[in-house]
Formats: C-alpha cells, sequence, structure tokens
C-alpha cells in the first residue's frame, strides 16, 4: 500500500470533512452568508448540539471561522472561508487527476441590479463595501449603504479608499430609513446590532448577514481599516460569482 504524500493530505482531509450531509448543508448556507449556531439549526432543522458539534468539525478542518457577536455576546457568528474550500476543491481534483483541477468562474461582465449595505454608523464598512461593489462593476450594480444611527464618515475609510484609486471624500452618511419601501435584489447587514434592526425590504426573503467587526473599536484603528476592505474585497469578489443567480429567482 502506498503511503500518502503531502499534496494528497489536505485534499483527502477537505472531503472527509465537507462529505457528511449535515456539514455539507452547514458549508451551503454559510456560503450565502454569516450565521449564529440557533439559526443554523432553525435551517437544517436540527438540534444545536448536533449542528455545534459538526461546526467544530469544520473548524478544525479551518473552514469555517467563529466570531463573537457585538450585538449579543451570548451568541458567535459562523463564516465561510470560501477562498481556502476553492483552494481545496481545486487541490482535490488535481490530486486525482492533473486534468481535474478546477478553476473558478470569471465572474459575468456586466453584472446588474440593486445592493443595499447596511452597518449601524454607516461611517466606515458600509461605506467602503458600497464604494468596493460600484468600483468593482464600474457602476452597473447600483450600490448603496445607510445605518440605523448615522455618523460623519470615518477619515480612515476614506484614507483607505484613496489608496485603492476609490474616492470616498464626497459620501454622506444615510439612515436606513431612507430607503424605506424601496426594492433591492439583496440587502447585507455588515453589523452584528443592526442585524438584530433591520427593518424588511421588497424583493427578497431575508438579509444576508457578513458579520465583520467594527474597524473604529480597534486600538491600532489603521490597519483594522485596512483588514476590514481587504475582506469585503473579497466577499464582494465571490458576491460577483453569485448576483447573477440572485436576480434570475422571482422575488
Amino acid at each position: 500500500m502506498t503511503s500518502k504524500t503531502p499534496d494528497t493530505v489536505a485534499p483527502l482531509r477537505f472531503v472527509i470533512a465537507a462529505g457528511h450531509p449535515v456539514r455539507w448543508q452547514l458549508l451551503s448556507e454559510l456560503a450565502r452568508g454569516d450565521l449564529a449556531v440557533h439559526e443554523l439549526s432553525g435551517l437544517l432543522g436540527q438540534p444545536q448540539n448536533l449542528v455545534s458539534y459538526h461546526l467544530g468539525k469544520l473548524r478544525k478542518a479551518e473552514l469555517v471561522a467563529a466570531r463573537r457577536s457585538s450585538a449579543d455576546g451570548r451568541d458567535t457568528y459562523y463564516s465561510l472561508d470560501l477562498a481556502r474550500c476553492g483552494d481545496l476543491l481545486s487541490g482535490t481534483g488535481a490530486a486525482l487527476h492533473p486534468g481535474l483541477r478546477l478553476a473558478p468562474p470569471a465572474p459575468a461582465a456586466s453584472v446588474t441590479g440593486r445592493v443595499l449595505f447596511l452597518c449601524t454608523g454607516n461611517s466606515s464598512r458600509s461605506q467602503l463595501a458600497e464604494a468596493l461593489l460600484r468600483d468593482r462593476t464600474a457602476g452597473t450594480v447600483q450600490a448603496f449603504s445607510a445605518g440605523s444611527r448615522p455618523k460623519p464618515i470615518h477619515p480612515h475609510a476614506v484614507t483607505v479608499m484613496a489608496a485603492r484609486g476609490i474616492d470616498l471624500a464626497g459620501a454622506r452618511p444615510k439612515h436606513l430609513d431612507e430607503f424605506t419601501g424601496q426594492r433591492f435584489d439583496l440587502v447585507i447587514t455588515l453589523c452584528d446590532r443592526v442585524k438584530e434592526v433591520c427593518p424588511e425590504f421588497p424583493g427578497h426573503p431575508r438579509p444576508v448577514h457578513w458579520s465583520i467587526p467594527d474597524p473604529a473599536a480597534d486600538p491600532g484603528e489603521p490597519p483594522a481599516f485596512e483588514h476590514v476592505a481587504d475582506e469585503l474585497a473579497q466577499r464582494i469578489g465571490f458576491l460577483l460569482h453569485t448576483l447573477p443567480h440572485r436576480l434570475e429567482k422571482p422575488s
């Protein structure tokens, strides 16, 4: 019997971790957005202790990360590392045969739609997301942002975007009430607190949640803003693959 080489160990671990039906369901739900255990339990129709057990397996495989909710410290939000999953899926095919290495599809060049990003202050996270999505799609996607308690745009948010060639100096904070009754193809909450008070908008079943910490709350602020911008850029890159499919679904 031949021994396993290092190149095959990671793909095998991925197959073992993702291969269980409950864990595959968890991965599928988390691919849509960040969720707490009780939300995953409801979506899967499984008891919370079983869901927690399988989340532990996925965390051990480094496919899923956990972050304590900033709204309720008793809750933990789980997020899927899509970039790592992509690498492991590609490696799994290549481990069987070089011709089976998967390549991610290129995002549609002319994705359209209306997307609203929400956080509490509309001073950094949602403004960064709005600017990044608009820039990434050259404006073909109409991106908006708002907050439940708006406050002035954080200067570090302006600086981070300027370094990426995006001018955020003219952005203004907006209250989410400005968008009441408007139809969006997708509403994304970026803050655990605003998730709890997010109003209903026509045109979609439920908001998507990205549990992203407030960079202004980090003592070493400037690097925190860079980190948040990087995470948002990565999430938006994956969003562009799914947005056309979301638009095809009936409201």
